[in-house]
């Protein structure tokens, strides 16, 4: 099956919610309380991390239905359903996200 096609729009939701979430203060104060040496002189780094850190989290966090679908059907390998799963979920974690898009401006 080729993943391709599911693939693309579930990385796009991801950088989306990385770069727009209203949670990205909050990530940005964790990866200060975290390692302060390592992102304290260069802001630019800090805000780049923690949105890639919260788009990573997005796409993890949105495959769990996903393969708890897969597991409960007991399939081997990846359906085009349980991928269709895994973009739905991570279009509505990323529905904050596009609100603040869209209130920011293309």
């Amino acid at each position: 099956m080729n993943l391709q096609p599911y693939a693309i729009p579930i990385a796009a939701f991801g950088a989306l919610n990385g770069l727009f979430s209203p949670l990205l203060p909050q990530v940005v104060a964790a990866m200060i309380v975290l390692a302060p040496g390592f992102f304290s002189p260069s802001p630019p780094i800090l805000f780049f991390m923690s949105s890639l850190v919260l788009s990573t989290l997005t796409i993890m966090v949105a495959g769990i239905p996903a393969a708890l679908y897969e597991r409960v059907t007991g399939a081997r390998t990846s359906t085009p359903v349980s991928m269709w799963i895994w973009l739905a979920v991570t279009g509505l974690l990323t529905l904050p996200a596009i609100n603040t898009f869209l209130a920011v401006g293309f």
